[in-house]
């Protein structure tokens, strides 16, 4: 028979397993804030409605379809005399009519409706040159969505290395906090054994309740950490998850020229400026076709209503219509300067940005350099304070140095462990910006 404490621990174990936060990678948080980042949806919200407008405007080329109805009461009678002869004097028969007619439409309710049926002709060249345009719009939509997607990745690494950086200085203080632990109660002995002054265990006490101090700050900055984290990747606020210990990395660098090519053939700033060229091109294009007339091919049907026998009931028509502003002043001669004027300011603007983004990789490719060689000194100053504090300890426990020793080189460890975390976290940071600079997307 099982013992009942046995059966107690293996709930409490399975309960415990249960309640453990999930861990939570870099590339998971990436992947997650890419497919629910509100902001995300949005931009891709942006592209489906270019998409949309795209559409609707292919739908200009059609035939269009138009009908006016109109129902009314007539106010005065329409009427008219046909007088004898009007239509002619004919032999053997004689004039036509052979006597004045008086006609007279009803004063009663009236109706009139109209059906017209148009195909646009030259209208065809302005839509389809507009179509180009919008054509670019999607593409510039979609450049923008990468960039957004770049800015939220950017975002997720940086909360998620800070909170790498947060836990792993928490360990770092609950380490020594229990150095404090074993340091006062070795104090309290000497204390007790009047070796070493009282004052000297109320200052380890003061460090320890320090310590702890800096220990509720850290827990605090990874609850907030994860928050936000959680508003980045879209889900619920309140979700706790855990995050894998930051590692350093042996990456190599690309070369400066590398690094800027890569730049300038990904960053969607770029792809942007180039697109924004284009599309001012194709709006010049178009509004050149605005100078040619618009001829359509048109049916129109027209029926009336209590008229009067007198006027057709319904008649209907085939044929071409004409729209064209010959003259206006020059305004469509003024509207095609600044189309091109736009172009110019366009090409001025891909430069820049060419410029900028070479300026910017460098930059950052500088910095991830700084960052990593900054890392590995305070690597090694982190070693020796660590050893230091290793040897310290020993001969305070055999009597061979004094307190203030081992506090000293306690505060050197935790100088190193400060710098060692911040290296870390701004080579991180570095190495993310970096990323970005040469336009990639994870």
């Amino acid at each position: 028979m099982i013992p009942k404490y046995s059966i107690a621990i293996a709930f409490a174990l399975l309960a415990q397993g249960s309640l453990a936060a999930e861990i939570l990678t870099l590339d998971q948080a990436v992947a997650m804030a890419t497919e629910r980042n509100f902001n995300l949806r949005n931009s891709a919200l942006d592209v489906q409605k270019a998409e949309d407008r795209l559409k609707a405007t292919r739908t200009r080329q059609l035939p269009s379809f138009s009908l006016y109805a109109l129902g009314a009461q007539q106010l005065r009678s329409f009427d008219f005399t046909l007088e004898k002869g009007v239509l002619g004097d004919y032999p053997g028969t004689g004039p036509l009519p052979d006597h004045d007619v008086h006609l007279k439409s009803p004063m009663a309710p009236t109706g009139l409706m109209m059906v017209r049926v148009a195909q646009p002709l030259t209208a065809l060249i302005r839509t389809r040159r507009s179509l180009e345009g919008l054509k670019t719009g999607i593409e510039l939509a979609n450049e923008q969505t990468r960039a957004d997607r770049q800015k939220v990745t950017r975002e997720v690494k940086q909360v998620y290395y800070s909170l790498q950086q947060a836990e792993s200085s928490l360990r770092s203080v609950r380490q020594t906090m229990d150095l404090y632990r074993e340091l006062e109660r070795l104090t309290e002995n000497y204390v007790a054994g009047a070796v070493v002054l009282k004052s000297e265990l109320l200052d380890v006490q003061a460090r320890r309740a320090k310590t702890a101090q800096s220990e509720l700050v850290l827990q605090d900055q990874v609850t907030s950490g994860k928050e936000q984290l959680n508003q980045i990747l879209g889900r619920d606020v309140s979700i706790d998850f855990e995050v894998q210990p930051i590692l350093e990395s042996s990456d190599q660098l690309l070369d400066i020229r590398a690094a800027r090519e890569l730049a300038v053939s990904r960053r969607p700033e770029v792809r942007q400026a180039q697109l924004r060229k284009k599309q001012a091109t194709q709006d010049l294009r178009a509004k050149r076709a605005e100078f040619i007339p618009e001829i359509s091919a048109e049916f129109n049907n027209v029926t009336m209503m209590n008229y009067g026998a007198f006027l057709p009931i319904q008649t209907s028509s085939v044929g071409l219509s004409l729209s064209w502003e010959p003259f206006d002043w020059g305004r469509k001669k003024h509207e095609v300067e600044e189309k091109r004027r736009t172009i110019d300011q366009a090409s001025n603007s891909e430069q820049d940005d060419v410029n900028a983004v070479m300026v910017d990789a460098g930059n950052k490719y500088r910095l991830l350099r700084q960052s990593r060689s900054q890392l590995q000194v305070a690597r090694l100053v982190q070693e020796t304070a660590i050893e230091s504090l290793r040897v310290t300890g020993n001969k305070y426990a055999l009597q061979a140095v004094l307190l203030k020793d081992v506090l000293q080189g306690q505060v050197n460890l935790e100088q190193s462990n400060s710098d060692y975390q911040q290296a870390l976290l701004s080579f991180w940071n570095a190495r993310a910006d970096f990323e970005r600079a040469i336009g990639e997307d994870q």
